[in-house]
């Protein structure tokens, strides 16, 4: 079983107040930021290596991100992944999630064969959803969203639980297939220290545009379908009021209040 997951290093929360903007791509200025794993890429990896000490295999993990990302493989690696692959180009810089969808599809494909394909439900800082099905698109396969339990059939067919707005869904699907998974689906494992040990000797390749074969621009900002119009803090329009008193004079005015604004 060969699986590989697609993990988005993403700024530091600790140091998001020092994130700036630039004022005219709106893109975010993320240079000095040491950048994290989001809790679902984690739980991503972890899936993945739970199926493969389950049914045997090799877990393989990616990001396309800047030079500064390649810690946070290493990290994956120190988990218990057999190798990973970092993308990063100056060429990539300003990628939206088409664009970046794009370029993750094209290294999945270099790479050749896979059964599986595992995505964070969203980034810690976009946030969109979006790259998951966009990347089993990019590749012609079928996904699952918001996943939280997975299992293989004896026919070899890719049998889930997954989310939905009051409830869950049991879904199965041939394979190859690319899934999501939501915050329920497992608990990250501890990194130990054998782990951080043997993730020293474990293959970490770098790709750019010239390896995977994109001309750079159909990356970036030129290669991007979606450009940020304007970012800005909403504008707050109600207040809140702290009432105090006795049971029945709270009730009596809050009566009050609501015959006002309703005229």
């Amino acid at each position: 079983m060969d699986i590989v997951v697609c993990v988005k290093p993403a700024p530091d929360p600790k140091f998001w107040e020092r994130i700036q903007l630039d004022p005219i791509t709106k893109a975010l200025r993320r240079e000095g930021i040491p950048s994290v794993l989001g809790p679902l890429d984690k739980r991503a990896v972890e899936e993945g290596l739970r199926l493969k000490e389950k049914y045997g295999g090799k877990v393989i993990t990616m990001a396309m991100a800047p030079p500064g990302a390649r810690d946070n493989l290493v990290e994956t690696l120190a988990m218990g992944a057999d190798e990973a692959y970092l993308l990063s180009d100056r060429a990539f810089a300003g990628s939206d999630t088409w664009a970046t969808a794009y370029v993750l599809s094209k290294a999945i494909k270099k790479i050749g064969k896979f059964d599986l394909i595992i995505c964070g439900e969203w980034s810690l800082d976009g946030s969109t959803g979006h790259v998951g099905p966009q990347l089993a698109e990019f590749l012609d396969i079928p996904h699952i969203t918001r996943t939280v339990a997975v299992e293989f059939t004896e026919e070899g067919a890719l049998h889930t639980r997954s989310l939905m707005e009051g409830g869950c869904r049991i879904l199965e699907t041939s394979l190859p297939a690319l899934i999501t998974v939501a915050r329920e689906i497992n608990t990250p494992r501890f990194i130990s220290l054998m782990g951080v040990l043997e993730a020293e000797n474990k293959p970490l390749t770098i790709w750019g545009v010239s390896e995977l074969g994109i001309k750079p621009e159909e990356v970036g900002f030129s290669g991007s379908p979606t450009q940020t119009g304007e970012i800005f803090m909403p504008e707050m329009k109600r207040k809140g009021v702290i009432l105090q008193g006795e049971p029945d004079e709270l009730i009596a005015e809050v009566i009050q209040k609501i015959r006002q604004a309703i005229g």
